[in-house]
C-alpha cells in the first residue's frame, strides 16, 4: 500500500511486540504490527497488520486493515477491510471494501461528491463469499 516517497514524507513502522500509549501522529505512511492505545493519525497511508491491536480513533489518507481496531476509522479516500480484520467502531471515507470473513460492528458513512450513503452494520461476519 505504501507508494514511492515523492514529497519527502516518512514511513513509520510499529513492530510486532511494540506497545505505544498516547496520541500518535505521522506526516507520512504508517504500518502498525504491534499495539497502540490512543489516537492514530497518518497524513499518508495506514496499514494495520494482522498481528496489530489498536484501541483508538484512527485517521489516514487511505487504510488497509487486517488486524483489530476498537475505535472510529476515518479516511479521506479508500478503506480496505481484509478477511482477518475486526473493527468495532464507526467507519467513514469515500470508498469501502470489505473482504469475506471481516468482522465489522458500527456505522458506515461512505460519501462521494454526488451522494452520501449511511448504513448501520451489526454483524459478526459481514461478507459472504458467493
Amino acid at each position: 500500500m505504501f507508494k514511492k516517497d515523492e514529497g519527502g514524507s516518512s514511513e513509520t513502522i510499529i513492530a510486532s511486540g511494540v506497545r505505544v500509549e498516547g496520541d500518535f501522529k505521522s506526516p507520512g505512511n504508517v504500518r502498525i504490527e504491534g499495539t497502540v492505545k490512543g489516537m492514530v493519525k497518518a497524513e499518508g497511508d495506514l496499514v494495520v497488520a494482522e498481528s496489530a491491536r489498536i484501541e483508538a480513533d484512527v485517521e489516514a489518507a487511505n487504510a488497509t486493515i487486517a488486524g483489530e481496531v476498537r475505535g472510529d476509522v476515518t479516511v479521506k479516500d479508500k478503506l480496505d477491510l481484509l478477511s482477518t480484520a475486526k473493527v468495532n467502531g464507526n467507519l467513514s471515507g469515500r470508498v469501502l471494501s470489505v473482504a469475506a470473513g471481516a468482522v465489522l460492528q458500527g456505522t458506515c458513512s461512505i460519501s462521494t461528491e454526488k451522494a452520501s450513503v449511511e448504513s448501520r452494520v451489526r454483524v459478526k461476519a459481514s461478507a459472504v463469499e458467493a
